[in-house]
């Protein structure tokens, strides 16, 4: 990584991410011509092949689709983020204003008022709250009721992706382009997927403010890697053990600038991973093959429009999040639509 981009103040990573994230809205547009040209006919030469190449990405094979709706559920705050399921399959989602906590049927159970927006969340399994504002974490308990502020480590922070596990809490820093290694106490202990050429770590590539990490049971991190479009599988103590994906339009890759944007696991340890520009979320085996697709582009068409949230005042334009809850169930927030949409696998 150059000096330069180490050292980009906080607005110009803002101004570079709506860029970036106006640049992924049309990812798939502009992976369509060297597409429409090697089928020869069908649109390379026509004045709307482009047009042609979107519509045809963003038609899922129904056979891939191993997943059904079960239900829908809005009604939740301003400008939603990220989603996490806590203990009891409680739904928690960040927001403009705080975190909405719902039970799995999208009834509000509580909710918690913050001074600035929620980036991103995590629950223990005691039911410590653990939520990223952009610069600082804030910790509460159970009650919602405050027990500590961490609070950042360089000024450039910009926290998007949280996971807590039994000792740890592992925290996605966009504005770095790192996943930092807490305690539970808040004391740092490390950093992960920095550029390490002798560890032959190669360094995440965030174009734009969608950085995220989930800690498996297998104790291995998973941080997505949108730049390079692939998922990195750390050790807790930063050492990368493998990586899978590639920059494809296929159902199989990720398209666009910047993508997977987010990621969820399954109890076995299949990963799941959300795209945007063309909205999807689907799973990878624990061989990293892609197995199935939960939801393809035909449920979001509005996540799917570019410039469908231009007047948003956020720095996260679209997209998707994924969590999972106890019986292997799929909620995805949309952050468009501002709704949930809960996945089940098929018989």
């Amino acid at each position: 990584m150059n000096p330069t981009k180490k050292s980009l103040s906080r607005r110009q990573f803002l101004d570079r991410s709506i860029r970036g994230a106006s640049l992924c809205a049309l990812g798939g547009i502009a992976l369509g011509p060297s597409e429409s040209s090697s089928r020869g006919a069908g649109g390379s030469s026509s004045a709307n092949s482009f047009a042609y190449d979107i519509e045809r990405l963003a038609i899922t094979d129904p056979k891939l689709v191993k997943y059904e709706q079960i239900r829908k559920f809005s009604g939740l705050r301003a400008e939603p983020r990220r989603i996490a399921i806590g203990p009891q399959d409680r739904v928690y989602i960040a927001t403009k204003n705080g975190v909405d906590i719902l039970d799995g049927q999208g009834s509000k159970l509580g909710e918690v008022a913050l001074t600035s927006p929620a980036r991103c969340l995590a629950v223990a399994e005691d039911g410590t709250l653990y939520v990223g504002l952009r610069t600082h974490i804030e910790v509460l308990n159970a009650k919602g009721q405050s027990v500590s502020t961490w609070e950042p480590p360089t000024r450039k922070t910009w926290f998007t992706g949280l996971s807590v596990g039994a000792n740890d809490l592992f925290a996605a820093d966009s504005a770095n382009r790192v996943v930092l290694r807490y305690d539970r106490s808040g004391k740092l202990l490390g950093r992960i997927g920095e550029k390490n050429q002798p560890h032959n770590i190669p360094g995440l590539i965030v174009p734009s403010p969608y950085l995220d990490v989930k800690l498996g049971r297998d104790d291995l991190l998973r941080v997505n890697n949108p730049g390079r479009h692939c998922v990195e599988v750390f050790t807790p103590n930063g050492d990368l053990e493998f990586s899978w994906g590639k920059p494809s339009a296929s159902i199989s890759g990720f398209c666009g600038c910047c993508n997977p944007i987010g990621l969820a696991l399954l109890p076995d340890g299949r990963c799941i991973t959300c795209e945007k520009g063309l909205p999807r979320v689907k799973v990878y085996s624990t061989e990293r093959a892609l197995e199935c697709v939960v939801a393809g582009p035909e449920l979001f068409r509005d996540d799917s429009q570019p410039g469908s949230v231009s007047d948003r005042p956020d720095e996260t334009v679209g997209g998707l999040d994924a969590a999972v809850d106890s019986q292997g169930q799929v909620y995805i927030l949309d952050l468009v639509a501002g709704n949930v949409r809960v996945m089940r696998a098929k018989a």
